[in-house]
């Protein structure tokens, strides 16, 4: 019944998913997290541009992001990355395109985080000399971080799904074997249930592990 798969690198491609989805996911939380800072800066240019941001990139399709990153970037300006083949190129831009994209919905649940925190406790920090970069450091980011665990498993569920979309620009992750492996066999149904199965294997332990995480290390109010 499996004999069609020799001859493909599943594993290989599943492989390719998985670093994509650990390269943004580092990346968005990074990048997320500077942006909700901006987002609650005391600095009004800084909030204007994390809001823009956030507002801008959430309505614009992750596809139209990732086919930019390969055409405008480096088609038309020559953003290679660091690269020199093909391969290893459209793969950085990819991860490029993800976090650009991702980060946006990171920061809206390290924000939401950051608004749990109460006003007493910020209000403390700064009557004891501590200026905004060390209060967020030291006081607001470590309870908003305990308290979006369940809201950032599902942006890294997602993250996983969106993967896919990689491979509008040939990257060789999951999704672009299977459009091959449907165009090779007449096996449509049994290859889309195998990859089916595969992105659950990725994204049910994911949630299973960071929502008994979110329990764990929830804020006491």
């Amino acid at each position: 019944m499996f004999d069609f798969l020799e001859g493909y690198d599943l594993l290989g491609a599943f492989w390719v998913t998985v670093q994509l989805t650990v390269y943004s996911a580092i990346g968005s939380l990074i990048w997320g997290t500077l942006l909700a800072a901006m987002r609650v800066s005391p600095v009004p240019l800084m909030r204007g541009f994390g809001t823009a941001y956030v507002n801008i990139v959430r309505n614009i399709p992750l596809t139209v992001i990732i086919v930019f990153t390969s055409l405008g970037l480096f088609q038309t300006l020559g953003v290679s990355m660091g690269a020199k083949d093909f391969t290893t190129i459209n793969f950085r831009l990819a991860v490029l395109g993800l976090i650009a994209y991702t980060a946006a919905f990171v920061c809206e649940a390290v924000r939401s985080g950051i608004n749990t925190v109460p006003v007493g406790q910020v209000e403390a920090a700064r009557a004891i000399g501590l200026d905004f970069p060390q209060v967020l450091r030291l006081i607001v980011l470590p309870q908003a971080f305990r308290s979006v665990v369940g809201p950032l498993a599902n942006v890294l569920i997602a993250l996983t799904k969106n993967t896919t979309v990689a491979a509008a620009i040939g990257v060789g992750e999951a999704a672009l074997l299977m459009r091959e492996m449907i165009e090779n066999e007449a096996q449509l149904i049994l290859i889309s249930v195998i990859f089916a199965v595969g992105f659950i294997c990725l994204t049910l332990p994911t949630g299973l592990v960071l929502g008994w995480l979110s329990k764990k290390v929830a804020v006491k109010r």
